[in-house]
């Protein structure tokens, strides 16, 4: 595939996931009690930084939470959709400059790539989900004060449904489509005389 058509295909894909960011948590939104903590928006960034790559993995992760605010009025523009903005852009680019970095360090299996990009990028999107929204809250002298305990209740207590199905959800997603090979087909110099695609095949 020429290059014009692998970014015609990346812009397809972000269109994709864009979409699956703004619609997930309207299904999830039905779901009593845990809809809202399963973190719906998070998934497709993620996967959108696996598959495409950081540059775009950020791109679609700062849009998605502004441009759903703007759609459909949810989640609230400020301070929620900002601070999200942020912590998106570092989990869809983290994802994919992580899963390069282990690629090519880790020739063992995929598996301990994804899952240890995966890891990272949670640990250090939430870290500044919590710097951003200390600023905002310093910036809103109207505002409660943005503690400590406020930031471990929204980041881990009150998302823990979500980081679970993500660490389980997010692996065999990515496992999948390395098998069917569209990670390939837009990063190909990082899989040339790539071992580990047949054990994909086989483990999959």
């Amino acid at each position: 595939m020429s290059k014009v058509g692998i970014q015609i295909n990346k812009m397809c894909y972000a269109a994709l996931f864009l979409a699956l960011g703004w619609l997930l948590p309207i299904l999830t939104g039905q779901i009593e009690y845990f809809g809202s903590m399963l973190c719906p928006m998070h998934i497709p960034v993620m996967i959108a930084g696996f598959v495409l790559g950081p540059i775009y993995g950020a791109v679609i992760g700062f849009i998605t939470p502004l441009t759903r605010s703007l759609f459909f009025g949810m989640p609230r523009l400020f301070p929620t959709s900002i601070g999200m903005a942020f912590e998106l852009f570092t989990y869809g680019l983290m994802c994919g400059l992580m899963f390069k970095i282990f690629n090519k360090l880790i020739k063992k299996d995929y598996i301990f790539s994804i899952y240890i990009s995966l890891i990272i990028a949670m640990i250090v999107g939430r870290g500044v989900y919590g710097l951003v929204s200390y600023i905002l809250t310093f910036m809103n002298s109207n505002s409660t004060p943005y503690t400590f305990y406020a930031f471990i209740s929204g980041t881990f207590l009150q998302a823990w449904p979500g980081i679970i199905l993500q660490l389980i959800l997010i692996p065999i997603i990515i496992r999948i489509l390395l098998r069917f090979k569209i990670i390939q087909k837009f990063s190909p110099e990082l899989f040339i005389n790539d071992f580990r695609i047949k054990d994909v095949k086989q483990n999959a």
